[in-house]
């Protein structure tokens, strides 16, 4: 993650009150914020002399810009640090025509001095003062890279929402003498080597902006020759027979609670048993004799089943952390994050299973006439009655209880949601401590329990015979006492489940495979990585370019995510926080594999031993076969649409 700010001023102008730059300063806040890369945005004036002093100076990254007055709103134009006396003519024919307060120029005028707005990086006041009318953005389309906002409120809004803009946080501060304090307004942005380009293409996607370098994405070691991955979604691309399955089996070797989608795995080869099978994994037959020799260790089954080791090591873990960054962020609480509410715990609301099932046996105890004797020489049934009505008094006692604290609950869970809108500060997550502890010590249990019932014997083995009189196969059940009663049921009408497209007509083989790809992503959510070899190699483009794409960049959100693709609908479309390039290359009489990586806006990428390739021509080679082919088809297209 870099972090940014692209809006500061070191000029005053007609749009400023009076100050005295100081260079000092500007470096003591870039060094103090620890930036990566700023922008010199004067309003509608850029000083190149100036300029040339602070970009000399300084140790990041400079851009060279200018805030412009367009009609109803303020926007920044920034440029790369190339050509820069073009640029200060370019802005001169600005300044000519912003002189006094009010004074603005029409969007038209903008591209009439600029020329090719796409060489820029555009940014407009979105959720700021003076914001840029909604006209004027759809007026410039795609021209505009981010939005400017002015709070991290409004940056986690807008984040949130793939409607609007990427929104970016900067300081839009004046560098004078005698600052004592600096400001906290940064973007963090998830790209490799910083250049306007790299900007432009990570600002195409919201998921690589954010406001704390731990909320983004970050590299780390795969392999022990140094070899990098992100933590959120990588692709692989390469050559024919280049590594890239081998760089996928070996994260799969190396690495522990791999969910590894291979090549071909999920497409449908023999129709009739493909189906079959399909079929029998939505809804899996499971033995009678089975059943009833497993009763008891289904209960366990069903106990331990809700529990989820990962979810609350993940509570946990988020609420140690909500729990540090809440106590670092303290001296800065404002008067919604100081409330009371806003980091109160619920109530735990639990079912008394206990207590019904008391009452139930109680009941049973009263009613009962076959063994009414017995049971009234040893208990009378007057104090059976009075015990079954205090126990019922009890229960309903818990029961308005509970009712109570579930409101309290829904109260609570309303005012802190209200709360966390209206503050940027960190709300600590909730989390049953004890019920962790009580879970961890029912999957111990568990696993002795499991490691008991694995001892090999038979359970049942006999000789079935047909009858034509259903009455008759019901008695045969009854006289075999393999079977229980309450299972009689299950042996006279067989269920099968068939599954349905979104037309309502049996899904096709393709869909089938679809499906199944889309369960297998999901049920990746219980892994720590997910690896896919090819997805193309199955599935139709438009499918991978909505559900697929969508459901992997939604996981790789909470963990790596490696695709190995020849296809750009995934490779280009889905917005890759990584890349890596395998490639087969001849030294001297030796066959060499290697691996090249790098951020997808980097002009380049780079081994672990030092060499480079242009990212750009690779890329081309690899998803689009090529550049020519690439322009030939893009040109067969726009024939079509025209």
């Amino acid at each position: 993650m870099k972090k940014i700010d692209l809006h500061m001023h070191t000029v005053p102008t007609i749009s400023d009150a009076h100050f005295d730059f100081s260079l000092e300063k500007l470096e003591e806040y870039v060094k103090t914020a620890e930036l990566d890369a700023i922008a010199i945005t004067n309003h509608d004036v850029f000083d190149l002399a100036q300029f040339r002093e602070i970009d000399k100076a300084l140790d990041c990254i400079v851009f060279p810009g200018i805030e412009i007055n367009l009609a109803k709103g303020h926007i920044l134009l920034i440029s790369e640090n190339e050509n820069l006396d073009e640029f200060q003519i370019k802005t001169q024919a600005v300044t000519e025509k912003i002189k006094v307060i009010g004074d603005f120029i029409s969007v038209d005028e903008l591209f009439h001095i600029f020329g090719d707005l796409n060489k820029y990086l555009l940014i407009p006041h979105y959720e700021k003062k003076p914001s840029i009318s909604r006209q004027t953005v759809d007026q410039m389309g795609e021209l505009i890279s981010a939005g400017e906002v002015d709070s991290p409120k409004k940056f986690i809004r807008l984040a949130k929402d793939d409607t609007e803009l990427t929104p970016v946080l900067f300081s839009d501060v004046r560098i004078r003498e005698g600052m004592r304090k600096f400001p906290s307004k940064q973007t963090y942005i998830d790209c490799g080597n910083i250049s306007l380009s790299s900007l432009k293409h990570s600002l195409r996607d919201r998921n690589k902006v954010a406001l704390s370098r731990s909320d983004g994405n970050s590299l780390f070691q795969i392999f022990d020759d140094g070899q990098k991955l992100s933590t959120g979604l990588n692709v692989v691309i390469g050559a024919r027979s280049s590594g890239k399955t081998e760089t996928l089996t070996q994260i799969s070797n190396d690495c522990d609670n791999v969910k590894y989608i291979q090549q071909f795995s999920l497409v449908q080869r023999d129709d009739v048993n493909y189906e079959k099978e399909f079929n029998d994994d939505v809804a899996r037959k499971k033995s009678i004799f089975a059943d009833k020799h497993l009763t008891p260790f289904k209960n366990v089954i069903d106990d331990v089943l809700n529990v989820d080791i990962r979810v609350n090591q993940r509570k946990v873990e988020d609420y140690l952390s909500t729990l540090l960054r809440s106590a670092e962020e303290a001296e800065k609480f404002d008067a919604f994050s100081k409330v009371a509410l806003f980091n109160e715990t619920q109530f735990e609301v639990a079912q008394d299973k206990g207590l019904g099932n008391l009452i139930g046996s109680v009941r049973q105890l009263i009613d009962n006439i076959e063994y009414r004797e017995i049971i009234d020489k040893h208990i009378d049934v007057n104090n059976l009655k009075a015990l079954a009505l205090e126990l019922i008094e009890l229960l309903w006692s818990k029961a308005y209880e509970r009712k109570k604290r579930s409101f309290v609950n829904d109260i609570v869970r309303d005012v802190k949601s209200k709360l966390q809108l209206r503050t940027s500060a960190t709300q600590v997550k909730d989390v049953d401590l004890y019920r962790v502890m009580i879970e961890h010590r029912k999957v111990l249990k568990f696993n002795q329990i499991t490691q008991l019932l694995q001892t090999e014997k038979v359970i049942f083995q006999e000789n079935i015979q047909e009858y034509a009189s259903p009455y008759k196969y019901l008695i045969a059940l009854k006289e075999n006492g393999a079977w229980t009663p309450s299972e009689f049921y299950k042996y006279f009408a067989c269920i099968e489940y068939e599954i349905l497209n979104k037309d309502g007509f049996k899904v096709s083989g393709g869909e089938r495979s679809e499906f199944r790809l889309l369960q297998e992503i999901k049920d990746a959510q219980n892994f720590d990585y997910l690896l896919i070899d090819e997805p193309e190699s199955s599935f139709d483009n438009l499918f991978l370019k909505g559900e697929a794409n969508q459901m992997l960049k939604e996981i790789s959100k909470t963990m790596p995510v490696v695709v190995v693709t020849h296809n750009s609908t995934v490779g280009a479309s889905i917005n890759a926080d990584y890349i890596m390039y395998t490639s087969k290359e001849i030294e001297g009489d030796e066959i060499v594999y290697r691996r090249y990586s790098g951020y997808p806006s980097d002009k380049e990428l780079c081994s672990v031993d030092g060499k480079t390739i242009n990212n750009f021509q690779v890329t081309m080679n690899t998803l689009e076969a090529g550049e020519e082919a690439y322009v030939d088809r893009r040109g067969g297209y726009e024939s079509i649409k025209n």
